[in-house]
């Protein structure tokens, strides 16, 4: 496993489990601190399961066994302990008496741990391989929909504005028809937190069908998306209350974006700087310029 939260990695299979082994991840997220302290037998006693089920769900999430599931807990509770957004760690619940105060260490302190878990689980090998082939691609689709549109259009804004050829699609005609034309000369890039999406699996598939270089974002390793992709890139979620994964996960995928773009633009340093020179001016001389008291 990369250096990640085991946490964030359970709460992102949740879903997917059902049964036995999905009252075994929700008394480990319920509190993990004292899970490191119980045998396989105990927790598998504390959930009306079984000391196999436990075994099951370790592997279900990706892990060896529940020894490795144990050290991934210490571990994450040492680097909480160890960086400052995890001495800040207040909870994520929120609730409708909360002052505002509060409200602000709650959101601040998710936001700050679910970028500071993107960026240690960064593949950078992923990060270069999207970037050559986005930097060097005659076209460039980004599929998303929903909270993910706006990423997708976001990454567009940042692409087109350092010269590439470049179209955020949200809406699903439109992205299979855009795809239906590209060529192996061409990058789509598909935007899903749950990277199950079916508005925007359709036409990231097909445009792999067509040869495509395709680069999945999503907070899920495992998804249909992330199956199809030849470069995946790992978000993870900051859920507090009123903020579920896909809309908690919005900082840590414009981290992952932010990363792509300046990679780009170095990798096509003299189109991305002529680009820039050319629009550098444009923001300021739409300004209203404010009028002084007479």
């Amino acid at each position: 496993m990369p250096p990640t939260d085991v946490t964030a990695l359970i709460r992102t299979e949740l879903p997917r489990l059902a049964g036995s082994l999905r009252k075994v991840g929700e008394l480990i997220l319920e509190d993990p601190a004292a899970v490191t302290h119980c045998s396989a037998a105990e927790l598998g006693r504390r959930t009306g399961t079984s000391q196999a089920t436990v075994t099951r769900f370790c592997r279900a999430i990706g892990l060896d066994s529940y020894q490795h599931l144990l050290i991934e807990l210490a571990q994450e509770r040492g680097r909480g302990e160890a960086s400052d957004w995890g001495s800040a760690e207040i909870g994520p619940d929120i609730s409708p008496d909360d002052g505002l105060e509060r409200v602000v260490q709650v959101v601040g302190s998710a936001d700050l741990r679910a970028v500071q878990q993107t960026i240690d689980r960064v593949d950078l090998d992923a990060i270069e391989r999207a970037a050559q082939a986005t930097a060097r691609a005659r076209r460039i689709d980004v599929y998303g929909v929903g909270g993910s549109g706006a990423v997708a259009q976001e990454t567009e804004t940042r692409l087109f504005r350092i010269g590439c050829a470049v179209r955020g699609w949200t809406e699903v005609h439109g992205a299979v028809t855009s795809a239906a034309l590209l060529t192996p000369a061409d990058v789509a890039i598909g935007i899903s937190h749950s990277g199950a999406t079916r508005e925007t699996l359709e036409p990231f598939e097909l445009a792999k069908e067509r040869g495509a270089n395709t680069v999945a974002i999503t907070a899920d390793p495992r998804s249909p998306l992330a199956r199809a992709a030849d470069v995946r890139l790992v978000s993870s979620s900051s859920e507090t209350s009123f903020r579920t994964g896909s809309i908690g996960a919005r900082h840590s995928v414009l981290v992952l974006i932010d990363c792509l773009y300046v990679r780009v633009a170095q990798l096509s340093y003299q189109r991305a700087s002529a680009s820039l020179a050319l629009t550098d001016h444009i923001a300021g001389q739409h300004a209203v310029k404010s009028r002084r008291a007479r």
